[in-house]
């Protein structure tokens, strides 16, 4: 929707207010929690403000702040540290955290405290080709040695889709893994196909894939 105008401004408003209790602030298009940040040839969506928020209730705005705050490799378990005394709380803030993943994918593992005004970026430039990468990080959960699966999906350069989560079942090996990740990508792709294509943005060809998938199909 072009929101370059008054009238249709307006009308976003309209739209956004029927389907979501949000205040909109016409210089950036502001949410209670969402910013959409209107420029030149593209959109930034950020949940900067929500993300200070939530800093401020966890009571660590005082920290030093670092982009990669977890060790390289590092594997938590629930053996490690001590039991909090406010389990409501702790609840609160991962509730909190799993929102600001719609944003922020790249905080589903660690959150940076550094990477705050970071967010989605969507070109009106970028092409209509859907691209997809899948991945699976064998035996990732240290505690049951279930493996994790990982993959996205972008247009063009815009990341639409994503998704980090454990499998359900243990695999023998890393083939094994990485064949339960393409399942689950092979299902979105799918059904993301179908949504552009009913979007008016069919996708003539196959959809391109990362090598290391690719040599696993060819084997």
């Amino acid at each position: 929707m072009d929101v370059k105008n008054a009238s249709s401004m307006e009308t976003f408003k309209k739209k956004c207010t029927c389907n979501h209790p949000l205040a909109i602030h016409i210089q950036a298009v502001k949410f209670v929690a969402f910013a959409v940040l209107f420029m030149a040839s593209s959109r930034l969506l950020e949940l900067a403000k929500y993300a200070s928020d939530l800093l401020s209730k966890a009571g660590i705005t005082d920290n030093k702040t670092v982009s990669t705050p977890l060790e390289y490799n590092a594997k938590l378990t629930p053996l490690d540290g001590e039991p909090i005394s406010d389990a409501t709380r702790y609840r609160q803030l991962v509730g909190s955290l799993i929102y600001l993943t719609v944003t922020r994918p790249d905080i589903s593992h660690a959150v940076g405290m550094g990477t705050l005004y970071h967010g989605l970026h969507y070109s009106s430039r970028s092409s209509l080709e859907l691209h997809a990468y899948s991945d699976a990080d064998w035996a990732g959960d240290p505690t049951d040695r279930c493996s994790i699966t990982g993959f996205c999906f972008l247009l063009g350069t815009s990341l639409v889709s994503w998704r980090s989560k454990k499998q359900d079942v243990v695999s023998r090996s890393s083939t094994e893994a990485e064949y339960r990740a393409l399942a689950d990508t092979t299902c979105e792709l799918v059904w993301l196909r179908w949504l552009l294509a009913d979007m008016d943005a069919p996708q003539p060809t196959a959809t391109p894939l990362n090598k290391s998938i690719i040599r696993i199909l060819i084997n």
